[in-house]
């Protein structure tokens, strides 16, 4: 195949040529683009994923120098020399792109908009995906309000909107904001989906991946961060040495926001919790024995969100 010279070392050949109007600077594209080694080892692809790149076309950058050529249905092949990708940073060199070999990236252009187009889809996707949510968060309760109905569960709403039964009474004070807590738990889907726990035989039995987890309570302090706002509340609730059922709503959780594939946007949680202990603060100077490394990075917000924290 003889190839067209490029900008910085490219090559490139027009695979489809279509006779309709060539892309223009400012022009908002959307294209499929595979990514492979010059050994035919593929590292990327859209068709995979389902998402296809976005980009402006302007003056100059990256492969700018190639979609004015290309009009609406065109593909394209273009070989980049890898040395020149890592000209600057070859420590950041993957083994599989040695010295001298090519990347070859496959383009099939499938929309090309005006800037004010494309504008107006974003606008009109965005109207939509909030129209969505809106309808989701107002299911939600609905839902949770069918759960603990069909669950025959006698359980007390507070004012946020928490619910929660308490299934063994504690013998001794409830923690206060600032006391340390070690807590066990449980966490649940309203389908019944356990997607963390604390409890090794129970995450084992759920057929959880945690792979170099450390099974152990989760110790944090009330009133500190990184905990939703319904573990912080329903702690609150419970004697030591006691256990409860929380039904945490989104808003006390993690919101419009997905949390992995268990968890979509505007889920309820359902967490057993069991307080294990209390530090009160008067004594221990409201310090917290940190989570092991491993139950802490789960944990973190933008992460799998799990166990109440946020």
């Amino acid at each position: 195949m003889v190839l067209n010279p490029g900008a910085n070392g490219t090559q490139y050949k027009i695979l489809s040529n279509s006779t309709g109007n060539k892309i223009k600077i400012n022009d908002v594209i959307t294209f499929h683009v595979t990514q492979k080694t010059d050994k035919d080892s593929l590292l990327s692809s859209t068709y995979q994923t389902g998402r296809p790149a976005q980009a402006q076309v302007q003056p100059t950058g990256d492969l700018m120098d190639i979609f004015p050529l290309l009009a609406l249905n065109d593909s394209v092949l273009v070989k980049v020399p890898t040395d020149t990708i890592f000209k600057t940073q070859e420590n950041n060199r993957p083994p599989f792109l040695p010295k001298g070999s090519n990347l070859f990236i496959l383009i099939k252009i499938i929309k090309v908009q005006s800037l004010a187009e494309a504008m107006a889809d974003r606008d009109k996707a965005m109207a939509a995906a909030k129209e969505e949510a809106a309808k989701m968060e107002a299911q939600e309760a609905v839902i949770a309000d069918k759960y603990v109905t069909d669950h025959k569960l006698i359980v007390t709403t507070t004012a946020s909107g928490l619910k929660y039964k308490i299934t063994k009474a504690g013998t001794k004070p409830k923690p206060a904001v600032g006391d340390t807590v070690v807590v066990n738990y449980v966490g649940h889907t309203l389908a019944g989906k356990v997607f963390d726990s604390s409890i090794e035989s129970v995450a084992k039995t759920a057929g959880l991946q945690q792979m170099g987890r450390v099974y152990e309570p989760l110790t944090f302090v009330i009133g500190g961060e990184g905990i939703i706002a319904g573990w912080q509340e329903g702690l609150q609730l419970i004697n030591e040495g006691g256990k409860a059922m929380l039904i945490i709503p989104s808003k006390l959780a993690y919101g419009p926001n997905p949390s992995g594939p268990d968890l979509p946007g505007f889920s309820t949680l359902v967490f057993d919790v069991e307080l294990v202990k209390v530090k009160r603060a008067k004594s221990s100077a409201a310090s917290s024995k940190p989570a092991a490394a491993s139950t802490r990075n789960r944990l973190q917000k933008g992460n799998y969100k799990k166990a109440g924290c946020s």
